[in-house]
């Protein structure tokens, strides 16, 4: 059956679930496959339990049929066609699609940009970290006549994956946070991962699209420029923390005690005109999200909110999901940060600890994943930033700072969260400000209850 056909039988029956627990009356089942689990197995179950269709991939569930059940629609990939019908939702609306890559910082971005567009647009925007090759046609699939604009996120970890989701998502502009050494396994090198997420970038310039670009990074400038000569160019919006006369929003760090304050303005060097400074303070923690608060501010500017309500948005975001909190217990000060962790990641939240003025200070950190061949020349640079940073006190979870040369002063060295928590509780400890960071694999999350 065609895409356009099966996008018909979609509108009929506009809801689809590829979750076999889960099928509303009159919904349409999408038999999605893994490494551990094989969704045609479910597909009659979904039938019996009220969906009204299920497409397949798979031609045994077929043949195990005594009598051929039409309902039952049989593709070549069932993923393909999840990301085509996907996109074929997308292109009923004709709203700007922002596209949204990056190492570091995209989920924190897309939060801002939402937060600024809400005030003057009916945003819809990826949920959590929806941000793969199933997470995002699930947010395309949410789009509905009453959104003006959407943000979608993005995230890879193997080549050709951002070329794919902008395939699928067809953004009308979009922006990469930064490029920074992570999933090496996956990308093989730097360069990998600088060539992956520049695909955001071939599409945008293929296409004629604005992009958003943080003029201070060295990285994304240079994956500009080997692709100046490329047919179309399209606007440049820049921001950034330097003087240089291409900007068009500057922000500068005010403080950091303990959330990140800052200001910014508009210039405009083709008339020299220069707005005058605001300031902001914010909830987050971490000069590092001065970067995030300009690439959101630009995103609004561009689409024309008004400088006091981008300001007003900035203000009253609150951070969720272990990303950059500071969070206040009976006992402790705690900053959060332990969903995602990569060198780029761990230097900006260790340079950040080390600047606020705050004590003692306490640092929980866990290993770094999927780095191949540099993981321990990553995690003895990790402890060796430690080092010079002299926190008071340092424990370090995972198996991989046991290979480092360790000389921080008050350090100690557990297996896994488990032992942490046995230390925790011995231990008890209190009044600090404590720094809780790791790869999600860690399951840091588990402790803030605990301090």
């Amino acid at each position: 059956m065609e895409i356009k056909e099966l996008y018909k039988l979609y509108q009929q029956h506009p809801q689809i679930t590829t979750d076999s627990r889960d099928c509303p009356e009159g919904s349409i089942f999408l038999a999605l496959k893994g490494e551990s689990f094989d969704g045609n197995r479910f597909a009659l179950q979904a039938l019996e339990k009220g969906c009204s269709y299920a497409i397949i991939d798979d031609a045994k569930v077929l043949e195990n049929q005594e009598s051929l059940d039409q309902r039952l629609i049989l593709v070549d990939d069932t993923l393909q066609t999840f990301k085509d019908l996907a996109r074929e939702h997308r292109r009923q609306f004709e709203l700007p699609v922002i596209g949204i890559t990056g190492t570091n910082g995209k989920t924190t971005t897309k939060e801002l940009i939402r937060a600024v567009l809400a005030e003057c647009y009916n945003v819809m925007a990826t949920e959590g970290n929806f941000n793969n090759d199933v997470g995002v046609p699930k947010t395309l699939f949410r789009i509905n006549d009453e959104h003006d604009i959407a943000v979608v996120e993005m995230g890879a970890s193997h080549p050709g994956d951002i070329k794919t989701l902008v395939e699928t998502a067809e953004p009308t502009c979009g922006l990469i946070t930064n490029v920074g050494r992570a999933h090496l396994l996956g990308f093989g090198s730097f360069e990998g991962v600088c060539q992956t997420k520049g695909e955001l970038y071939d599409y945008l310039i293929s296409h004629e699209c604005p992009i958003f670009v943080n003029r201070d990074n060295e990285h994304l400038m240079r994956m500009l420029e080997v692709r100046g000569e490329q047919v179309a160019t399209p606007d440049i919006y820049y921001y950034g923390q330097s003087d240089n006369e291409d900007i068009l929003i500057r922000g500068e760090v005010i403080s950091c005690a303990p959330f990140l304050k800052f200001r910014w303005r508009e210039q405009d060097s083709s008339t020299e005109y220069h707005s005058e400074w605001m300031e902001v303070q914010t909830h987050l923690i971490g000069a590092y999200n001065l970067d995030n608060m300009l690439a959101a501010i630009t995103v609004g500017y561009v689409n024309n909110i008004p400088f006091e309500l981008i300001n007003h948005a900035l203000e009253n975001y609150v951070p969720t999901n272990n990303r950059s909190q500071l969070t206040e217990t009976k006992t402790n000060h705690l900053i959060v940060d332990a969903y995602n962790a990569n060198p780029t990641s761990m230097k900006a939240a260790i340079d950040n600890f080390r600047l606020m003025d705050v004590t003692p200070k306490m640092a929980i950190l866990g290993k770094m994943g999927e780095l191949g061949d540099i993981v321990d020349e990553e995690h003895q640079k990790l402890v060796d930033m430690l080092q010079e940073a002299h926190f008071d006190e340092v424990w370090l979870v995972g198996d991989e700072f046991k290979r480092c040369q360790l000389s921080i002063a008050n350090c100690r060295l557990f297996k896994d969260v488990d032992e942490v928590k046995a230390a925790i509780a011995e231990q008890q400890p209190q009044g600090r400000y404590i720094l809780i960071k790791g790869s999600n694999s860690n399951k840091l999350f588990q402790l803030p209850e605990l301090l």
